[in-house]
């Protein structure tokens, strides 16, 4: 287990793992996971694993079609493997079936013009420069 996450910190919300010991494999149903809404319109999201303490994520995102996330920067790596539809910043479009990576440090705005369910995993969170989640 990497030293960045912690087994106090690390956890699915929505799941119950307290018959689990802390080294146990947790399998998740992951369609029985409650979709949570976010702030952002038409973008809701599972999360399937959380490290309170590091800020690693991992999280199914669902976006209805035309939604779009404002400018944030990625504070590091940021991975997305698209499942079904497509998403799009200004450098290009992720496909069904692609996958991208964004370096710590890039900043886009993203969108949806027909709608996506996307795997998306963070090492930190996404610090936004605009919108409901920015530092104004």
């Amino acid at each position: 287990m990497s030293e960045n996450i912690s087994l106090e910190g690390a956890h699915t919300p929505n799941f119950n793992d307290a018959g689990l010991s802390n080294l146990s494999t947790r399998y998740l149903e992951v369609e029985k996971l409650p979709w949570a809404n976010t702030v952002y319109d038409g973008i809701e999201m599972k999360i399937l694993f959380k490290d309170s303490q590091s800020g690693t994520m991992t999280a199914l995102f669902r976006w209805q079609a035309g939604a779009k996330l404002p400018m944030h920067e990625h504070t590091d790596i940021e991975q997305s493997y698209v499942l079904e539809g497509s998403l799009c910043d200004f450098e290009g479009e992720c496909k069904a079936g692609d996958y991208a990576w964004r370096p710590a440090g890039s900043q886009h705005e993203a969108w949806s013009p027909n709608g996506c369910l996307l795997l998306a995993m963070f090492l930190k969170p996404n610090r936004f420069l605009e919108g409901p989640e920015s530092e104004q």
